[in-house]
C-alpha cells in the first residue's frame, strides 16, 4: 500500500470518543470506510495542448514546467490543469480542509498533526493501533496534485467528511472557488524559514538518487526562483495574503513556532477546522498524546516510516521525508553570507506586505 503512494487511507471526521467529550457539543464518532482500492493511472490527456505550450526547463534531475509563474513538476502539469479548471474537485457542504505549503516546508509533519486531531474520534491518539502508527502520513492525507496528475481525483469523492486533503500548488493555481473562497473550503499554510527547507530539499533529492548534487545548485534555484514550486516567495506571499484577508478561511502557521510550542499549535488548528479539545479531553491529555504521536521520534521509529515508496511517475522513498526535524539547521551547511543574501531577497519580495522572514 505504502509503495504506490496513491492508496489513501480515509480519515474519519469528529472530535473525541464520547468517553472523553463533553455532553451536548455535537461530537460524533466516524467510522472509517474501507481503503479504495488503487484506480489505473490514467493522466488528463484533454490539456497536452496547454502544457506543451508551457516553457520547460530541467532542475536537479527534475524536468518542471512553468504554469501561470509557477514552477511545478512536468509530470504535475496536465492535473495542475485540469484541477485549477473544475476536475473534480467538487466542494462540499460540509466541508473540506486542504493543507497547503512548499516542498520540504513540515508538510509531512502537518499531515500527520492534522490527520490525529481530525480522526480523533475513529482513531484516539493513544491508541495502539493508531493509522500512524502504522501508515505513512502520506497514505493518510492524499496530495490532491498527484491525484489529478495520475487521474485519480475519483478517489477524493470516498473520503469521509469533513475532507482532509493536501496540496503543494501555489493558491493562484487551484480551482477558482477554492482560490476565492466561495467553496467553503479551509485551508491550512504551513511556511518555514526558506534557508531550512532549502537544505531539506537538497537532503531529499539526495536520498533519492542525486548524491552529486550540490547544495550551491540547490541554492541558486531558489535564488533564481526556479526550483519546483518557486518562485517561493510568489507563492507563500500568496496565502499569507489569503489568510490576511480571511483569517476564518486561511490558517497561516509557521514551522518553528510548531516546533516551539506543539500543544498551543494543535490546539489552534482544531479550532479552526471546527473540532476544538473538550474540558475533558484536555483533562485527559489528548492534546499532548497527539504530540507524541506525531513526534518525530515516534514517526521515524515507525515500520511504514523507514520502508517503502510515494509517487507514480517519480517514486521518493518514505524514509527520505524524515530528517531531523529541527530549525536552524542550515547554518550547518551553508554560509553565513549564503542565508544572508536569501534573507535580502525575501524580505525585499515580502516588503510592505506585514510578513516577516
Amino acid at each position: 500500500m505504502g509503495s504506490t503512494g496513491e492508496v489513501v487511507l480515509a480519515s474519519g471526521g469528529g472530535a473525541a470518543p464520547a468517553t472523553r467529550a463533553a455532553a451536548g457539543r455535537g461530537l460524533s464518532r466516524s467510522r472509517t470506510p474501507p481503503t479504495p482500492t488503487p484506480s489505473p493511472v490514467r493522466p488528463p490527456t484533454e490539456h497536452d495542448a496547454a502544457v506543451s505550450a508551457m516553457p520547460a526547463r530541467v532542475v536537479h534531475n527534475l524536468k518542471l514546467r512553468q504554469h501561470q509563474g509557477y514552477w511545478v513538476l512536468d509530470t504535475w502539469a496536465r492535473g495542475a490543469v485540469a484541477m485549477q479548471r473544475g476536475g473534480g474537485l467538487v466542494p462540499r457542504a460540509d466541508g473540506d480542509v486542504l493543507l497547503a505549503s512548499l516542498p520540504k516546508s513540515g508538510t509531512t509533519w502537518l499531515k500527520a498533526l492534522a490527520f490525529a486531531v481530525m480522526a480523533r474520534a475513529a482513531h484516539p491518539p493513544a491508541s495502539p493501533d493508531h493509522p500512524l502508527r502504522r501508515l505513512n502520513p502520506h497514505d493518510c492525507v492524499p496530495l490532491i496534485d498527484r491525484l489529478f496528475a495520475a487521474g485519480r481525483d475519483a478517489v477524493l469523492d470516498e473520503l469521509p467528511s469533513p475532507r482532509l486533503m493536501c496540496t503543494h500548488m501555489p493558491l493562484s493555481l487551484l480551482p477558482a472557488t477554492v482560490a476565492d473562497g466561495s467553496s467553503g473550503c479551509k485551508i491550512i499554510y504551513i511556511c518555514r524559514d526558506q534557508k531550512d527547507a532549502l537544505v531539506s530539499m537538497w537532503h531529499f533529492l539526495k536520498r533519492n538518487g542525486l548524491q552529486n548534487l550540490s547544495l550551491q545548485e540547490v541554492y541558486e534555484s531558489f535564488c533564481e526562483g526556479t526550483c519546483f514550486g518557486g518562485p517561493v516567495w510568489n507563492h507563500i506571499l500568496e496565502y499569507w495574503r489569503a489568510s490576511k484577508a480571511n483569517p476564518s478561511r486561511v490558517l497561516f502557521l509557521r514551522y518553528e513556532q510548531l516546533l516551539q510550542d506543539p500543544t498551543d499549535s494543535i490546539r489552534e488548528l482544531a479550532e479552526f477546522v471546527g473540532q476544538p479539545f473538550t474540558s475533558s479531553e484536555e483533562e485527559a491529555g489528548v492534546v499532548t498524546e497527539i504530540v507524541e504521536l506525531c513526534s518525530m521520534e515516534n514517526l521515524v521509529s515507525q515500520k511504514a516510516n523507514k520502508e517503502g515508496s510515494q509517487g507514480v511517475f517519480i517514486k521518493f522513498s518514505h524514509n527520505s521525508y524524515f530528517r531531523k526535524g529541527v530549525a536552524g539547521d542550515w547554518m550547518i551547511h551553508m554560509t553565513p553570507e549564503m542565508g544572508k543574501h536569501l534573507d535580502a531577497i525575501l524580505r525585499d519580495k515580502f516588503d510592505g506586505s506585514g510578513l516577516t522572514i
